[in-house]
C-alpha cells in the first residue's frame, strides 16, 4: 500500500469517529440543554453541514451556552479538517493522477529482473522486447527510475541489494535475475536473492571478482571485457598474417569471416561488381560494413576502401584466396610494434595476448604503473610519437571513455594514415562515429554483453559473441514448408540464411528455392538489430 493510500485511510477513519462523536453530543445536548429532542440521523446531518460549511443553522438559535460552544467547536473542526485534507489527501491525489513516477512493485511472472540500467542491459532489453518477454529494471535512485519510466523503460524503483525490493518485483516467480552494477554491488545483490531459487547471472569488470560472485551464489558469471580484449588481439595477429585466423566455423568445411580491406590492396578502390570476388575466389559476400553501417547484400556499385569490412562465407581455401586480395600487396606481413592504449581489463588482456603471439607491444596509459611503457594521454601527438606511432603496425584503443576513443582515432589517423586502428567502444552509438573517424575495426562491449545474456537466458545458440555481426543457429517453426524466397527473410529483416543444419548434416547450398522444414536449424547472420527483427517476424523455437 502506498503512503498516500495509508494516510487517506487513517484520515477517513478519524473523520468518521469525529462525526459520530459530535452527532452523539448534539443528540444529547438538544434534548438536555435545549429541551428539543432530535433524532440521531438529524443530529448527524447537522454535523455534516457544519463540517462541510454548507449548514444553514436549521436549529438556531441555541439558547444554552453548552450548545453554542458545541456548535462553535463543530464549525472550527470542519474548517480545520478542510485545510488538513488538502495537503494530506487532495494534493497527493492530484499529484498521483498526473505523476510519471516509477512503480515500486510488480506482479509479473516468468519475467526477467535486471538490476541497474547500463548500455549492455539496454541491448539485452531490445532482445527481450523483440521476443515479447516481460522484464523490469530495478533502479535504486528515484530520479533515475522516474526518468527511465518517462522514456518508456519498464522500471521499478527499489534497492536491488534489499531482499524486500527483490520481493516486490516478484523475484520468486521470475525467469532470471541479472546483476549489472559494480562488482561489489553485484555480489551483494546475489546474496540478497539467496532466498529465491531464481537463476542469477552477474557481470564482472575485474575477472578476479568472478570467484566471489560464485561463492555468493551466482549461477553464471560473465566477463565480456576479457573476451573483447582477446578478440581485438586476434584481429591484430591475423591482420599481419596471411593466415585466415579468426573465423566462425559453420562446419569443418564452411566458415564465416570478417575481412578488412587494407589501403593499397587489390580490392581497395574497386566496386563489388568489378572485384568479381565470387568468380575469382568462390567465396560469397554476405554483407559489408561501410563506415560503420552494415549493408546486406552490398549493391554491385558499392565502392570498397580502407574503411570497408567484408563479411564473407565459404570454404577455407576460398576465404584464404580472398584474404590475399584484401591485404596490402607490397607489405603482406607488416609486423611492426603494436601500441595498446588503456590498460584496464580489456587493454591488459590485449597486451598479454599480443605478446604471447610474439609481437612487440608498447603500452600507453595515463597512470604510471609497472606495466606501462609510456605514461601520457593517447589523444596527444607527443605521447603517440613517444610510443613509436611511425613504426607501429596497429594501435588498439581500449580507453574507458568513447569520446576520448573517437578523438584518439582522429589524432592517430592524422599521424599515421596506414596504421591499423582497432577500438573498443562502450556503447553501440559510438561505433559509427569511430568508423567515420578512421577506425578499421570496432567492437562494442555492450553488444558482446547483450549476446552473452541472450544466449544464456533465452537458450540461443550464438556462434561467436565477439564479432560485429551475430551468427545464430535456431529453429523457426513459422517457416515450415516455405521456401526462402517465399519467406523473403533478407528484405523483411536484413538477415541472411547462410546454411541449414538438417538431420545432422550442414547444407550450405541454400538458394531461394530451398524449402525449410520444422526440424531444420537455420544458421542466420545479421546485425543485432536485424536479428531482433528476425525474432519478431518469425516464431523462433529454442534448440534442444
Amino acid at each position: 500500500m502506498s503512503e498516500w493510500r495509508r494516510r487517506t485511510g487513517y484520515s477517513i477513519a478519524v473523520l468518521v469517529i469525529l462525526m459520530i462523536a459530535y452527532a452523539i453530543a448534539y443528540y444529547y445536548g438538544m434534548s438536555v440543554f435545549e429541551g428539543e429532542p432530535k433524532t440521531f440521523l438529524h443530529s448527524l446531518q447537522v454535523v455534516i453541514e457544519a463540517f462541510t460549511t454548507t449548514g444553514f443553522g436549521s436549529d438556531s438559535p441555541w439558547t444554552s451556552p453548552a450548545m453554542n460552544v458545541l456548535v462553535i467547536a463543530m464549525d472550527l473542526t470542519g474548517v480545520a479538517l478542510i485545510f488538513l485534507a488538502l495537503p494530506v489527501v487532495v494534493f497527493p491525489l492530484i499529484e498521483e493522477s498526473f505523476s510519471t513516477s516509477a512503480p515500486s512493485s510488480v506482479t509479473l511472472t516468468d519475467h526477467i529482473v535486471i538490476c541497474a540500467y547500463t548500455p549492455r542491459g539496454e541491448m539485452f532489453i531490445e532482445e527481450l522486447t523483440s521476443r515479447g518477454i516481460p522484464y523490469f529494471v530495478l533502479v535504486a535512485d528515484r530520479d533515475r527510475a522516474d526518468d527511465l519510466h518517462e522514456d518508456g523503460v519498464m522500471v521499478v524503483h527499489g534497492d536491488p541489494e534489499s531482499p524486500d525490493a527483490l520481493a516486490r518485483v516478484n523475484l520468486a516467480d521470475a525467469r532470471a535475475l541479472v546483476a549489472d552494477a559494480s562488482d561489489e554491488e553485484n555480489a551483494s545483490i546475489v546474496l540478497a536473492a539467496a532466498e529465491s531459487d531464481t537463476r542469477v547471472l552477474t557481470f564482472v569488470e575485474n575477472t578476479g571478482a568472478a570467484d566471489y560472485h560464485r561463492y555468493a551464489g551466482a549461477d553464471d558469471v560473465f566477463s565480456p571485457r576479457r573476451l573483447v580484449g582477446e578478440s581485438l588481439a586476434n584481429k591484430v595477429t591475423t591482420a599481419v598474417s596471411t593466415e585466415l585466423g579468426d573465423a566462425i566455423e559453420i562446419d569443418p568445411t564452411f566458415e564465416i569471416v570478417e575481412l578488412p580491406v587494407q589501403s593499397g590492396s587489390d580490392l581497395a578502390g574497386t566496386t563489388i561488381a568489378d572485384s568479381a570476388i565470387t568468380e575469382r575466389t568462390g567465396a560469397n559476400v554476405i554483407g559489408a560494413w561501410l563506415r560503420g553501417e552494415f549493408v546486406s547484400p552490398p549493391a554491385p556499385d558499392t565502392r570498397l576502401d580502407e574503411h570497408s569490412l567484408l563479411l564473407v562465407a565459404g570454404r577455407e581455401s576460398q576465404l584464404e584466396r580472398l584474404k590475399e586480395m584484401t591485404m596490402l600487396e607490397t607489405r603482406p606481413r607488416r609486423r611492426g610494434r603494436v601500441i595498446v592504449a588503456g590498460l584496464g581489463e580489456v587493454g591488459s588482456t590485449v597486451a598479454k595476448t599480443v605478446e604471447t603471439d610474439g609481437l612487440e607491444t608498447v603500452t600507453v596509459d595515463i597512470e604510471d604503473r609497472s606495466d606501462v611503457d609510456v605514461v601520457g594521454d593517447v589523444t596527444e601527438e607527443s605521447t603517440l610519437r613517444e610510443a613509436g606511432i611511425e613504426e607501429a603496425s596497429a594501435v588498439i584503443l581500449a580507453l574507458p571513455d568513447d569520446t576520448q576513443t573517437v578523438f584518439a582515432t582522429l589524432v592517430i589517423r592524422e599521424l599515421s594514415p596506414d596504421v591499423e586502428v582497432l577500438a573498443r567502444s562502450k556503447e553501440t552509438a559510438s561505433v559509427r562515429k569511430l568508423y567515420r573517424a578512421g577506425a578499421d575495426y570496432v567492437l562494442a562491449l555492450a553488444i558482446v554483453s547483450g549476446r552473452m545474456l541472450a544466449s544464456t537466458i533465452l537458450d540461443e545458440e550464438v556462434m561467436g559473441f565477439d564479432k560485429q555481426i551475430e551468427v545464430v543457429k535456431t529453429r523457426c517453426s513459422g517457416l515450415d514448408g516455405r521456401t526462402l524466397r517465399e519467406a523473403d527473410i533478407r528484405a523483411r529483416t536484413g538477415c541472411t540464411v547462410v546454411a541449414v543444419e538438417r538431420d545432422g548434416t550442414t547444407v550450405t547450398d541454400v538458394g531461394p528455392d530451398f524449402e525449410v522444414r520444422a526440424s531444420d536449424k537455420l544458421i542466420v547472420v545479421g546485425t543485432d538489430v536485424a536479428m531482433n527483427h528476425f525474432a519478431a517476424s518469425f516464431e523462433l523455437a529454442s534448440p534442444p
